[in-house]
């Protein structure tokens, strides 16, 4: 018993720190570029918070001094009153132009922070690892920029201004009570912690909802966003009742956290504006008993100046009471953003380096127009150039997306500069484990991978992925022009050696009976194009970057017969002198490889070119001879 209060404990404090945590966060990002601008915001704040405070404390002077005398005068004179409310409107013009300014330079604080924020989540998603993706939905993603950022901006333009608000009226209010009445500003004071007490207890309990409900909101945009992927699918298969039910169940689910959360906090509302109209009545009954009473120090006046203070000392709990939905949303959106923020990014402690140059006189001298070489520096300060071919070594690994369960089981492979490796195997062999291994989207177990001789571990990933070139089964294309699609191959590329590449890989044909040609404009994910036409694109990309090492996964199973031939010409023609690994379930691409790994469950079974496997008769020759092809994909 005592063990679970302990944890009950701990979790409390846990939640509690982080909340925390996150407020600091914020402030920080704040700070980060506009200190200046959110100083006079905070000036402004109590500037105006005390010509509230100090316009509530003049109306004792207006009715001691000013209103009061002129009962007794036989010829009132009442020039000195209306100075006096001229000097009173001033207080709360002064307030009210002070509020204006402080709020117009929350909005331009508050936009300009959240447009850093989504750069700096942007720029953050880039240093993610692949492993990051691959275990998120895109919609929980995206929410990060939509919901959560929009949650977050409340936060920022509302919830911090009122909360110093809060801090400075509260402040300023105290001190004009205890001026006024030390008795009625005791009772005030006590009743204001009860009602802070009864929001912060509300309150506390409706912050587990908001983050659930941000969590469903999520859950709803990758369900929505997989469907309208999917919409041909889902219709060719009659599955449109099923996709319905499912949503319904998600959209209850987001339905339920926002009722819940949404529920508890809007009753937060009426309980503490109940509670200020009883403080009301309790300081004009106390009020006004100790004025009957005559008890020293407390005046008619200084009891009608109390009330409206007393509104002031509780507006602002109320202000906070009413917007704390809001700030419990907003914190677990704020929450989610900087979670997203101190992710681990990519490790990359890699020195080797990709450059060009030529030999000069014996020495490898750098220069634009040479070959590429791996830079390696040495611990003793000196450095080698070695030329960059393509040989590629996997020497005995292991590697496995968890710790307790292998995918590759002691691979060794050893390609040679120019070689083509064909990999081959049913469905989850680990094919494509194998590239995603070379090119560092994942580190290994156990073994090595050498790259030229060079443990690729030493060489920066982006100098690593530089070298290589891929093609893979899922075609990714960007919005923008056919021909800034295929530029993503090498961004320097002229006009002409982006149409030789397109010629070469297949795709100038289709691209000529195009309205625009090279200049048609394509949405992100290419769906005016068929899937032949898109992976063409893909192939042209990969042929313009003119790697040594090329990955081809799947590289042409979306292309009808008739372009695979002239599609295989180009590749053939493109894959002489570079090293290649390609993964098919098309045997017939793969006959002239010089040598053919055949996998199963993370190992090699066989090895060999073509005829040598037909020869033995073996895994290949039964996925050669489409035996046992129900375990192909």
């Amino acid at each position: 018993m005592k063990t679970t209060k302990t944890l009950q404990k701990s979790e409390l404090k846990n939640k509690k720190d982080k909340q925390q945590n996150t407020i600091g966060l914020i402030f920080r990002a704040v700070f980060k570029k506009y200190k200046g601008l959110f100083t006079v915001v905070v000036i402004g704040i109590v500037l105006s918070a005390l010509a509230g405070v100090i316009g509530s404390m003049f109306i004792q002077t207006l009715i001691a001094d000013y209103i009061e005398p002129l009962k007794v005068m036989e010829n009132p004179d009442f020039s000195g009153l209306i100075t006096a409310l001229l000097y009173m409107a001033g207080i709360y013009l002064t307030g009210a132009l002070c509020a204006l300014l402080y709020n117009q330079l929350m909005i331009v604080i508050s936009q300009n922070t959240m447009r850093n924020i989504r750069n700096d989540m942007f720029i953050k998603m880039q240093k993610l690892p692949v492993k990051y993706f691959d275990t998120k939905n895109n919609g929980d993603i995206m929410s990060y920029f939509s919901n959560d950022t929009d949650t977050m901006l409340q936060l920022l333009s509302q919830g911090i201004p009122q909360l110093i608000n809060l801090i400075t009226t509260m402040i300023a209010v105290m001190v004009s009570m205890f001026i006024l009445s030390p008795i009625l500003a005791g009772c005030t004071i006590v009743y204001g912690v009860l009602m802070m007490f009864v929001a912060k207890t509300i309150g506390g309990k409706s912050v587990k909802y908001f983050a659930g409900q941000q969590k469903s909101i999520s859950e709803v945009n990758s369900y929505v966003e997989e469907m309208i992927g999917g919409q041909r699918v889902v219709k060719v298969f009659n599955h449109e009742e099923v996709c319905k039910n499912e949503f319904a169940q998600i959209n209850d689910r987001w339905r339920d956290a926002s009722f819940r959360a949404v529920k508890l906090a809007c009753t937060i509302m009426p309980i503490m504006s109940g509670m200020g109209h009883l403080l009301y009545v309790i300081i004009a009954l106390i009020g006004g008993s100790l004025v009957i009473f005559g008890v020293a120090g407390t005046s008619l006046a200084a009891v009608v100046a109390f009330l409206p203070i007393s509104r002031s000392f509780i507006m602002p709990i109320n202000q906070f009471a009413e917007q704390i939905n809001n700030f419990a949303m907003a914190t677990a959106g704020s929450r989610r953003i900087f979670q997203l923020l101190s992710e681990e990014e990519e490790v990359d402690k890699g020195y080797v380096t990709l450059v060009k140059g030529k030999e000069v006189n014996g020495e490898f001298v750098e220069c634009e127009d040479g070959d590429w070489a791996w830079k390696h520096p040495h611990g003793d300060g000196t450095l080698t150039y070695s030329l960059l071919q393509g040989n590629v070594e996997l020497d005995h690994v292991d590697f496995g997306y968890t710790e307790d369960k292998l995918v590759l089981k002691d691979i060794t492979i050893n390609a040679k500069a120019g070689e083509k490796i064909a990999l081959v195997g049913s469905t989850g062999a680990g094919k494509t484990t194998i590239t995603n291994l070379i090119n560092r989207f994942y580190d290994i177990d156990d073994g090595k991978i050498r790259y030229d001789g060079i443990n690729i571990n030493k060489i920066k990933k982006e100098d690593l992925r530089k070298s290589l070139g891929i093609v893979l089964q899922d075609v990714n294309l960007f919005s923008g022009t056919i021909a800034e699609n295929i530029r993503y191959g090498r961004f320097d590329a002229t006009d002409e050696e982006v149409v030789n590449a397109c010629k070469r890989g297949g795709a100038h044909e289709f691209i000529e009976m195009l309205p625009d040609k090279y200049d048609t404009v394509i949405d992100g994910d290419g769906s005016s194009l068929s899937q032949g036409q898109r992976q063409l694109l893909s192939i042209s990309r990969a042929i313009l970057a003119d790697t040594p090492l090329m990955i081809l996964d799947e590289a042409t199973s979306s292309i009808d017969t008739r372009t695979e031939v002239l599609v295989q010409k180009g590749m053939d023609s493109l894959m002489q002198g570079r090293t290649c690994f390609v993964i098919a379930h098309r045997l017939s691409t793969i006959q002239n490889s010089d040598c053919i790994m055949v996998l199963e469950h993370g190992e090699i079974i066989e090895r060999g070119n073509h005829e040598q496997l037909i020869a033995k008769r073996g895994r290949y020759y039964e996925l050669y001879n489409g035996k046992k092809a129900e375990e192909l994909a």
